[in-house]
């Protein structure tokens, strides 16, 4: 056994699905990560976690939905920092958080993520995907 290996933390935690571009897609998500997050026993506000990621699998849903095409949660922990990543097939359409006039019912959503994460981002690629990506530092 590699020695460098057996002595690493078992601190990093890791959770993926792909999952249908459909309101049940990102309810779905929303609630397996619940799950997860709840079953590694974080020192976090999983009710922002919550939040996030039903933020960023609705905006995969509604604004990266391809037809044919899934898109993919991915949650996992390093070090200090939980990280929640949303990629989708619409590489073309990146997210910018914006205020909408107030007699609009949506479109505050990434607002919502950039005030409750402590970072957030977006990755291009590979061809014609994108990731959206927020983290929380953990306590």
């Amino acid at each position: 056994m590699n020695p460098e290996i057996s002595e690493l933390p078992h601190t990093a935690r890791h959770f993926h699905i792909q999952l249908s571009p459909t309101p049940r897609g990102a309810r779905l998500a929303r609630l397996l990560a619940v799950e997860q997050l709840h079953a590694w026993g974080l020192a976090l506000d999983l009710d922002a976690a919550a939040l996030v990621v039903a933020e960023l699998a609705a905006n995969a849903v509604t604004h990266g939905r391809l037809p044919g095409r899934d898109f993919r949660l991915s949650v996992y922990v390093a070090g200090r920092t939980l990280r929640i990543e949303v990629a989708d097939a619409r590489g073309e359409a990146v997210p910018e958080p914006r205020l909408p006039a107030p007699e609009h019912e949506s479109g505050r959503g990434l607002v919502l993520v950039a005030a409750l994460t402590d970072r957030w981002g977006v990755i291009a690629g590979p061809s014609p995907r994108k990731t959206v990506w927020a983290e929380l530092d953990l306590v």
